[in-house]
């Protein structure tokens, strides 16, 4: 079951998530050492600490920060690119910019 936002308040349900889980658990394990995940909002964020098997409170959500996930893998959050926050300006196109740039420093260690 493929994950749609077009629900109530634009956001996937409790079942959707975690159906989908299992499937992105897999997704990640496939995933080489180094690789860079990009959660696109809080609720990416939490699906992917959930299928790494990691606790929310070791790892918060915040715009731009590193999280270093099992199997030497890195996830880097960002505010979502919704056009709620974008006309908000809770993400502007210099905060996006800066997030690429932080992934690119990671390639560069």
């Amino acid at each position: 079951m493929p994950l749609n936002a077009c629900r109530r308040k634009n956001k996937p349900t409790g079942l959707e998530i975690n159906t989908c889980n299992r499937y992105l658990n897999a997704e990640i394990a496939q995933l080489r050492e180094g690789t860079v995940i990009l959660a696109l909002g809080s609720i990416a964020h939490q699906a992917v600490l959930k299928a790494c098997g990691l606790k929310l409170k070791d790892a918060p959500f915040g715009h731009n920060r590193l999280h270093r996930l099992p199997n030497s893998r890195y996830l880097v959050d960002s505010y979502h690119s919704s056009r709620y926050n974008v006309q908000t300006k809770r993400l502007t196109e210099e905060m996006f910019h800066d997030v690429f740039r932080s992934i690119a420093g990671i390639f560069d260690r």
